[in-house]
């Protein structure tokens, strides 16, 4: 056996036995050996490629357990990103320009992926900061599952009056006139949100193949290879899948994408599923592209959706029944299946169900989840465990956290959810974010959330107890996530026989501060041994850039994540340091050099920030 690639002077996380090594050898899109260089050495090639790593920490690649990256695909170019962004005023700027360079009738969209905790102001944007940097341009900004601002354009462009029919489970605000506002309330879920932004325009077909790359490519920047995609609201199957599957058909998708179908009629989803299940299967594809199953909803009267502003949401009376028959036919059919579960009591009910189903058709194996569980109680993670089941958990405490104890309380939250109890008792968890509407897509926010508990905004939520150390928080975003896509054991670790997923980190996860973890990024990243993404001192090894259409995009000016103009090195976001030389990043970078920013703003080389 020859290697086709060798990447080697590294400090090799491998999830596996060894748990580190120095070298490692790819061929044919797995890994054959990990070791010692001189061990790693024998296997090289003709013609193998061989990358000196320069000491840098490489990990598996990272794998969600829970986004929306088929969606997120689609609309990536013509959203305005405010995650990472550190003030409400650079937020409110890059609105005022993006509004200036956006054409009619296209909108401008901020959807998702940030907090007004992130904010050095604390709060959030008003209605009359918006109208006044956006006067003439639609704009629509979303925030968590609560809210979302339009300004005056944007009314206009929805048709919404003083004679529009207040919404179900949402509210028009409303003026002293009887006139809307221009503020959207999720009352208790987000329909009333998510239906808004549906009215938008959309991207032609060839901008939605571009921006589907530049998404993933963006995913690929923060060192993630794998996804599941859950579905989402106005995400039909087999319609909007197409772009997606034609990248596939190109040899042009750079993360594996399993992905769950997602009913989207009340009333309907027996019948979508009784559909579904006569036209596809679970595991048709292969492993870049493939069907994981069912979910994340199963039927509307089951999907308590989670907006810690409003009090908790009771399920309807017609849950079990309609739950029942869907559940029963995915059993039947051997359909892995996925349920999003905010709250104990929803999940208690869903449990009760599957129960049922389970004593006249056994689950035997077949594995299914719940997503979220932020209030799973001890008894309930005792039940999924019984019925096999799993728990895939994401970190939108971490953007909302400071709402949740407002309600709950600082002892609920010490638990919520409660990860290490799921895992003592050996129920399967996988690690996720549940990008792009909610939380934002970088996936060492929510590692930094998993070790530190804190909320992004500084809020300490979880005791130590409650806590994971860096290596376990980086098996669940790997190896656990494996497990809800039924490929544990293909990839997750570097060892021989897994697909070779991995990506060279910025800075060493397992030693800097733990305020350093969220401002990590992959400076190379490959999926099946072959490079999707490079930078810094590996660029030479990219692959050819990507062009940004159309021109107005956002992504042309701001890209996705936020990173500063200044920055030399993929580093460190929002450092404590108070003067500029006091940076804790000095001295981990080949570049580092400081200017004096807007609003008096130390600007560092290394992508730190210091007020």
């Amino acid at each position: 056996m020859r290697a086709d690639t060798i990447i080697h002077n590294a400090q090799i996380a491998t999830n596996g036995t060894p748990s580190t090594a120095q070298a490692i050898a790819i061929e044919g899109g797995k890994v054959v050996a990990a070791g010692t260089y001189e061990d790693v050495l024998r296997l090289r090639g003709p013609a193998a490629q061989v990358i000196d790593a320069g000491g840098r920490t490489v990990i598996p690649g990272l794998n969600d357990s829970h986004m929306h990256p088929i969606r997120g695909g689609l609309n990536y170019n013509m959203e305005l990103r405010w995650d990472g962004v550190p003030s409400l005023a650079d937020a409110l700027r890059m609105l005022k320009e993006q509004a200036a360079r956006t054409p009619p009738p296209q909108w401008v969209r901020v959807v998702g992926g940030w907090t007004e905790f992130q904010f050095a102001e604390r709060r959030m944007p008003t209605l009359d900061e918006i109208n006044a940097v956006a006067p003439d341009t639609p704009a629509f900004v979303l925030h968590l599952y609560d809210r979302a601002l339009l300004n005056a354009a944007a009314l206009r462009a929805v048709g919404y009056t003083r004679d529009t029919p207040p919404p179900p489970a949402g509210e028009i605000h409303l003026d002293s006139r009887g006139n809307p506002t221009g503020l959207l309330i999720a009352k208790p879920n987000a329909n009333i949100l998510y239906s808004t932004l549906a009215k938008g325009p959309k991207l032609s077909r060839s901008d939605q193949l571009n921006s589907s790359r530049l998404f993933f490519r963006e995913l690929n920047r923060f060192g993630i290879t794998s996804a599941i995609d859950a579905g989402g609201g106005f995400q039909n199957y087999p319609d909007d899948y197409g772009v997606v599957s034609e990248l596939h058909k190109n040899g042009e998708l750079s993360v594996r994408l399993a992905y769950n179908l997602f009913t989207q009629k009340p009333k309907g989803e027996l019948a979508d599923f009784q559909n579904w299940t006569t036209i596809t299967r679970p595991g048709e594809g292969d492993d870049l592209f493939r069907v994981n199953g069912a979910g994340e909803m199963l039927v509307f009267s089951a999907a308590d959706f989670e907006d810690f502003l409003q009090p908790r949401p009771d399920m309807p009376p017609v849950m079990e029944h309609e739950l029942r028959a869907v559940v029963r036919h995915l059993v039947e059919h051997r359909w892995p299946f996925r349920l999003h579960a905010t709250y104990d009591q929803t999940i208690s009910r869903a449990l009760d169900v599957y129960e049922q189903v389970n004593r006249e058709i056994p689950f035997e194996g077949l594995h299914w989840f719940f997503d979220h569980c932020e209030t799973i109680s001890d008894t309930n993670i005792e039940r999924v465990k019984a019925l096999g089941g799993g728990i895939a958990v994401q970190n939108r405490m971490a953007f909302q956290g400071e709402y949740f104890v407002e309600r709950y309380g600082e002892k609920q939250a010490h638990r919520s959810p409660p990860i290490r109890r799921m895992l003592e008792l050996g129920v399967p968890v996988g690690a996720g974010t549940d990008a792009t509407r909610v939380s934002s897509y970088n996936p060492f926010l929510s590692l930094y959330w998993l070790v530190t508990g804190n909320t992004i905004g500084g809020l300490n939520l979880y005791s130590k107890e409650n806590r994971l150390d860096r290596a376990e928080a980086l098996k669940l975003y790997t190896m656990g996530s494996s497990w809800f896509s039924s490929e544990n054991g293909k990839k997750g670790q570097l060892v021989p026989g897994q697909l070779a997923d991995l990506a060279v980190l910025s800075a060493d996860y397992f030693s800097i501060p733990e305020e350093q973890i969220k401002g990590l990024e992959s400076l190379l990243t490959l999926v099946g041994g072959k490079i999707v993404y490079a930078a810094e001192e590996f660029s030479k090894l990219a692959p050819p850039a990507l062009p940004v259409s159309p021109d107005w995009s956002p992504v042309k000016t701001y890209g996705g994540y936020a990173r500063n103009s200044h920055s030399t090195a993929a580093g460190v976001t929002a450092c404590e340091a108070r003067e500029p030389h006091s940076c804790p990043a000095v001295g981990s970078h080949k570049s580092h050099r400081t200017v004096w920013g807007e609003r008096g703003l130390w600007t560092l080389g290394c992508d730190c920030f210091a007020w």
